[in-house]
C-alpha cells in the first residue's frame, strides 16, 4: 500500500520530523528563516493527501482549490484564520489545529510583555545601550504599578485565564470579558465577569486574548480606546487586526492611553 503523501511548509521540530519518517512521503519548503513562496505553495499541493502548515501560509479557496486529492490540512498553531475553513469543507478537507500545546509559553509571553511595558524595561535597555544615561533620576523610567493594579482580560480561554493565574501572584483585581460568562472558570481563578466597556472604563491593563473572528476583528478600536484610562496599558497577545491599529497609533499620539504592549 502506498504511503500518504503530504507537504511541509516550513521545517518542523526534530522529533516531529522523526514520527514521520518511514510513516509517510513528503516535500518540505525547507527554509525556516522564510515562509513558502506563493508560486511553490500552490504547485506543491496538487498532488498531496495532507499539508502542514503555518500560520504564515494563506491558505485561503485559490490554495485549497488546487488541493485536488487532499484529506487534510493540518496547522501547527492554535489559530486557523489563515485557512479559508469553509473552501475547506466544501472539498471535504479537515482542519486540524493544537490548542492546548502553548497555553502556558504564551501566557508566560504575555506577562512578560505586560511587565516590559509597564515597567519601561525595552525603553531603559535601548536608552542605556546608547550612551544616553549619565546619572540616576528620581523619575527616570519609573513606569506603572503592576502590584495591586486591575487587570482586565478579554477572552477568557485557556491563555486568559492562565494570564489571571499569574495576576493573582500580584495582587491584581481582576476582570474578564467573554462572548459569555465562564463561571465556573471565572470562579476558579479570581476573576469577575463584566461588559467590555466597564473593562476597558475600569482596568489599568488590559490583555487581549480572544480569538480573531468576524466578530472581533477591530474590536479594540477608536470609541473603545476612548473609554480607557490615561495611565492605562494595553497588551494584546492575540492576533494583530482584533486592534486597529490606526487607531492605537492615534491613541498613542494624543495620549489617550500611556502605552502598549505588541
Amino acid at each position: 500500500m502506498a504511503k500518504p503523501r503530504i507537504y511541509i511548509t516550513r521545517p518542523l521540530p526534530e522529533p516531529a520530523m522523526r514520527m514521520l519518517e518511514g510513516a509517510v512521503e513528503y516535500r518540505m519548503w525547507d527554509r525556516e528563516d522564510e515562509p513558502v513562496a506563493r508560486e511553490s505553495l500552490l504547485r506543491e499541493v496538487v498532488d498531496v493527501d495532507g499539508v502542514i502548515c503555518l500560520i504564515t501560509e494563506k491558505m485561503d479557496a485559490e490554495v485549497i482549490d488546487r488541493m485536488r486529492r487532499s484529506t487534510v490540512i493540518a496547522q501547527v498553531a492554535v489559530g486557523i484564520d489563515n485557512i479559508d475553513v469553509a473552501a475547506a469543507t466544501r472539498r471535504g478537507i479537515f482542519v486540524t489545529n493544537t490548542p492546548g500545546v502553548l497555553t502556558e509559553t504564551t501566557a508566560d509571553m504575555g506577562w512578560a510583555i505586560l511587565m516590559a511595558t509597564a515597567r519601561r524595561v525595552v525603553e531603559g535597555d535601548k536608552f542605556t545601550r546608547s550612551g544616553r544615561w549619565k546619572t540616576w533620576e528620581l523619575m527616570g523610567f519609573t513606569g506603572q504599578d503592576v502590584h495591586g493594579a486591575t487587570l482586565g482580560i478579554i477572552g477568557l480561554g485557556r491563555i486568559g485565564a492562565a494570564i489571571a493565574r499569574r495576576a493573582r501572584g500580584f495582587a491584581m483585581t481582576i476582570l474578564y470579558n467573554n462572548r459569555r460568562p465562564a463561571e465556573a472558570l471565572g470562579a476558579e481563578v479570581g476573576a469577575r465577569y463584566v461588559s467590555l466597556d466597564d473593562l476597558l472604563r475600569q482596568s489599568d491593563f488590559v490583555m487581549v486574548s480572544c480569538a480573531l473572528t468576524a466578530e472581533t476583528r477591530h474590536l479594540i478600536a477608536e470609541r473603545e480606546l476612548g473609554l480607557m484610562k490615561p495611565t492605562a496599558v494595553l497588551v494584546n497577545i492575540a492576533r494583530g487586526p482584533i486592534v486597529d491599529q490606526r487607531a492605537l497609533y492615534r491613541a498613542l499620539v494624543d495620549r489617550k492611553i500611556w502605552a502598549a504592549g505588541l
